[in-house]
């Protein structure tokens, strides 16, 4: 890093996306409009023909982005907070509507140069720009990408922000470099966390046709569950990160998602878009090469995912509906993948305990606002007032949920897959048990935002567990 830049009579310009806001503008506002209006994307190539500052104002004009929540760089921030003696200069390629948001939000800029919607503020439009305000080499420019390599050639001084040492020197060619800030984005392990890993234990339900129809010891099956569960997860990754681009305004108004990759700005935006169906082809294409019904399954599976992204998701009740569905589909395609014949039983107490579960997911992000002193979840369809009803409806699921199974225990289907079904009763109390003690836990905030990782990963569920497979093995 150079030495830090000195106080002038010079203008200070900053760049918007990438520099001082660790996101792209352009990128946000198209994200939150497909979100609300999806049927818009066949309108953007008509917009783009317009020129790109059409397409930017067109967008802008449909969209209100919270200027207070997005990511900034508090390098940057601090850098203008420092530079009160000079003129603070906010040029940027973003539509004018969005810039001038962020800068009322911030107060430190004298003015705001922006794409107007006729032309397009980026590169050497931006150069021309800031020569005609404040002359040849009259200014000093912050910027982050190599399109800004046109304004530092016009520039005094160059600020190299969330850029690697190449472009430094690029721009050090071209001006003065008075400062540069290396990117300090998430790497690896943020691009881990954006896809979820831990989450592919919700795609261990795959596996519980397997176990139910007593053939896990059948290699062929186990090794098509085993491709099955891989499948489920490339596109439940795919699904996880177009969800959470698609929820950037909820997510940063969240005590815990707002620390998420993309919402908090550790990851660019642009990588997340093109990763996201590529994941879910991958899925879908090893899915087909194991069997074509769970591939179909699969799709399925995706086709709603999305449904419930784009709009579902803030509707009340439907919401929580498909989420248990989403769950069941995974034991439906469980059975597809090594060809059983799906149990009716099997599917009545999955949608009965993963309706309890995603109530109980409902329950504890409303509890969670509450905390904070806020009325509801954005960008869902409850508020706080909703607690109780959602605690009353989800505990009902869960016990529902044991009163199929001990029907189940005295059906026909059950007396001819065990040879001493009731030993199956014994479950029926450890599930009481266990569906009694998740609410409890979740009701005395001990619980995290997802009920599925914390029944896998929570020690007295996992003795329950445990327990139960004992009991199911004993009854054969």
């Amino acid at each position: 890093m150079t030495a830090s830049p000195v106080a002038t009579a010079r203008p200070l310009c900053i760049d918007l996306d990438g520099t001082l806001l660790r996101s792209d503008l352009l990128l946000e506002s198209t994200l939150a409009l497909l979100a609300h209006r999806p049927w818009l994307l066949l309108v953007l190539p008509f917009w783009l023909l317009g020129g790109k500052a059409r397409l930017k104002q067109e967008i802008a004009s449909r969209v209100v982005l919270d200027a207070a929540t997005l990511p900034y760089d508090g390098r940057v921030l601090a850098l203008l907070r420092e530079a009160t003696a000079r003129r603070r200069v906010l040029c940027t390629a973003s539509d004018a509507r969005l810039a001038q948001a962020v800068a009322a939000h911030l107060g430190c800029f004298d003015e705001v140069l922006a794409s107007d919607g006729q032309r397009n503020l980026s590169g050497r439009g931006k150069a021309e720009a800031l020569v005609a305000r404040f002359g040849e080499r009259g200014f000093d420019y912050a910027g982050n990408a190599r399109v800004d390599l046109a304004v530092w050639a016009r520039a005094h001084g160059a600020l190299v922000v969330n850029a690697g040492a190449g472009l430094a020197r690029a721009a050090a060619g071209r001006c003065e470099l008075l400062a540069h800030l290396p990117d300090i984005g998430g790497g690896l392990t943020a691009w881990l966390r954006a896809l979820r890993l831990h989450q592919w234990l919700k795609n261990l339900l795959v596996f519980i046709p397997l176990l139910a129809s007593h053939r896990f010891l059948a290699p062929e099956s186990a090794l098509a569950a085993l491709g099955g569960f891989v499948a489920f997860g490339l596109c439940a990754s795919g699904v996880y990160v177009l969800n959470d681009l698609l929820d950037l305004p909820s997510d940063r108004q969240h005590p815990r998602k707002r620390l998420r990759p993309f919402a908090s700005g550790a990851l660019p935006l642009l990588p997340g878009i093109v990763l996201a169906p590529l994941l879910a082809l991958a899925g879908l294409a090893l899915a087909w090469w194991i069997e074509p019904r769970f591939a179909a399954v699969l799709a399925a599976y995706y086709l709603l995912t999305l449904a419930y992204s784009l709009r579902f998701k803030r509707v009340a009740m439907l919401d929580v509906m498909l989420l248990a569905a989403l769950y069941t589909l995974r034991i439906i395609g469980g059975t597809a993948v090594i060809g059983a014949a799906l149990s009716f039983w099997l599917l009545a107490f999955s949608m009965f305990i993963f309706l309890s579960l995603a109530l109980l997911k409902r329950y504890v992000e409303l509890a969670a606002m509450l905390a904070e002193g806020k009325d509801g979840a954005a960008g869902r369809g409850y508020g706080v007032d909703d607690l109780p009803l959602l605690q009353s409806l989800g505990g009902s699921a869960g016990y529902l949920a044991v009163l199929v199974l001990a029907l189940y225990i005295n059906s026909p289907e059950s007396i001819a897959l065990y040879t001493r079904p009731q030993v199956l009763w014994l479950l029926c109390p450890l599930v009481l048990y266990w569906v009694s003690r998740t609410w409890v836990v979740a009701h005395r905030g001990g619980m995290d935002d997802d009920p599925v990782v914390f029944a896998v990963t929570d020690r007295a569920s996992q003795l329950v567990g445990l327990l139960c497979a004992v009991i199911a093995l004993a009854a054969i």
